[in-house]
C-alpha cells in the first residue's frame, strides 16, 4: 500500500534527474573554461570541493557518496578538478579543510556539514569571495546556493510506521525506546520529528536520548534504558540509524533480551543482512545516486554559472531563506522488500549480501 508507492515515487525522482542529467550534459561542453589545477585550485578552472562529514559510525561517505559524485561532475565537466576531505566526525577540522578549499579557489563546496549550527561564518565568507556552497546531505546554515537531500520527516515517519508495524497489536501497550541522532544534526531533529509523528499517541515513549550517531553512545544509552525499565519494559527501540541500531541490538542480546523490534536507516549491508534474519525489523534505503547525481549536477552547473532550476525543482527555509532544493523520497526495507528495493534498485548484488552466512535467510526471503 504505502510503501510501493514511496518506491514509485523515488523511480520517479530518479527518471526526473536523468533528463535534468541530459540536458546539463547538452549544455556544459560549450560553456567549460579551461580547468585549474592543483586538485581542484582556481585560476580560471572549474575547481569543486566535496567536504564529507565522517567515516566510522556510517560506512556510505567513502564507499558511495564520493566516488558517485566523482563520476558525475567527471561526466559532466571533463575539465572540472575536484577536491575532498572527510573530517572524520570533527567540526574544528571541517572548518580547517573548508577554509583550505576556499584558499585554493575552487568555485564550488559540497558540504555535509559535521554540525551544521556552526556552518554559517564559514558560508558566509565563501560566498562573499564568489565561492558558492552547496548543502549535501545536511543543511548547513548561511547563505548555501542549493540544498540537495531527502525527505527527512518523511524519513523519520518511516521510521516510525515501521516500527509500529512491527509491534502490530502489540503497539498499544508497547513502551518504545528512542535513540535518535546528533542534536548538532539538523537532519537528526527532522528524523525525530517524523518519528514522533508516527509514534505519539500510539505507543509509550518510555525512554529518549541522543546516541550521538556514536554506537558506542548508543550501546550506553540502551544500558541506561534497560536499567530504568527493566528487562520486560522494553518493547520496541527506534535506532536513527544503522550503526546505533547495531549497537542496541547487541545490548539487548547481551541483557537477554528477546524478540525486540528495532529499526534503523541507511541500508547499510550489515543491517540488510540483519532484516533478513530477523534481528533488525527494517532499515531505511535512501539511493544513494539520485541523491549523489543532483549535487554533481548542481556544483558542475553553479561551477560553470549555468541555471540550476533544472535540478533544485523545490526550495526549503532556512532561517527566512528560500534555498533552491532537491529533497528525495525514501524507501522501507523489511524483509519481504530486500529483493524489490536494495537489489533491484542496484545498491547491492544479491551475491553481495548473501553469503554462506545468510544464503538461507535469503533463499526465504527471495533474494536471488
Amino acid at each position: 500500500m504505502i510503501r510501493p508507492m514511496r518506491l514509485a515515487a523515488a523511480g520517479t525522482a530518479a527518471v526526473s534527474l536523468a533528463l535534468a542529467l541530459t540536458a546539463c550534459g547538452q549544455t556544459a561542453a560549450p560553456q567549460t573554461p579551461a580547468a585549474g589545477g592543483g586538485g581542484g585550485a582556481g585560476g580560471g578552472g572549474e575547481g569543486i570541493g566535496l567536504l564529507l562529514p565522517e567515516s566510522t559510525s556510517s560506512t556510505r561517505y567513502d564507499a558511495f557518496d564520493k566516488p558517485l559524485i566523482e563520476k558525475t561532475v567527471a561526466g559532466l565537466c571533463t575539465k572540472c578538478t575536484m577536491s575532498y576531505a572527510n573530517a572524520g566526525g570533527d567540526a574544528n577540522t571541517q572548518k580547517k579543510q573548508f577554509d583550505d578549499m576556499v584558499a585554493k579557489g575552487v568555485k564550488v563546496i559540497l558540504l555535509d556539514p559535521v554540525d551544521a549550527k556552526l556552518t554559517a561564518p564559514w558560508v558566509d565568507a565563501a560566498n562573499a569571495k564568489g565561492v558558492k556552497v552547496v548543502a549535501y546531505d545536511r543543511l548547513a546554515q548561511g547563505k548555501v546556493a542549493a540544498y540537495v537531500s531527502f525527505d527527512n520527516q518523511q524519513t523519520g515517519q518511516l521510521q516510525g510506521q515501521s516500527l509500529l508495524d512491527a509491534l502490530g497489536s502489540k503497539a498499544s501497550s508497547a513502551n518504545v525506546v528512542m535513540i535518535d541522532g546528533a542534536e548538532s544534526d539538523p537532519n537528526a531533529a527532522q528524523f525525530k520529528t517524523g518519528a514522533h509523528l508516527a509514534l505519539d499517541g500510539k505507543v509509550k515513549i518510555a525512554y529518549e536520548q541522543s546516541g550521538e550517531w556514536k554506537p558506542e553512545v548508543a550501546t550506553a544509552k540502551t544500558n541506561e534504558a534497560i536499567q530504568s525499565l527493566g528487562k520486560n519494559g522494553i518493547q520496541a527501540v527506534y535506532a536513527a540509524n544503522d550503526g546505533m541500531a547495531a549497537a542496541v541490538i547487541d545490548a539487548l542480546k547481551a541483557a537477554g533480551i528477546k524478540n525486540v523490534p528495532v529499526g534503523g536507516q541507511d541500508a547499510s549491508i550489515d543491517a540488510v543482512r540483519r532484516v533478513l534474519t530477523g534481528e533488525q525489523a527494517y532499515t531505511i534505503y535512501k539511493p544513494y545516486k539520485p541523491e549523489t547525481d543532483a549535487a554533481g549536477t548542481i556544483a558542475v552547473q553553479l561551477a560553470e554559472g549555468m541555471d540550476i532550476s533544472t535540478t533544485a525543482t523545490s526550495s526549503t527555509d532556512s532561517g527566512g531563506l528560500r534555498i533552491p532544493s532537491l529533497l528525495l523520497t525514501p524507501i522501507v526495507v523489511t524483509k519481504s522488500r530486500v529483493e524489490a528495493t536494495v537489489v533491484v534498485g542496484g545498491l547491492y548484488k544479491a551475491a553481495d549480501i548473501c553469503t554462506q552466512q545468510y544464503a538461507e535467510a535469503c533463499a526465504e526471503a527471495g533474494v536471488k
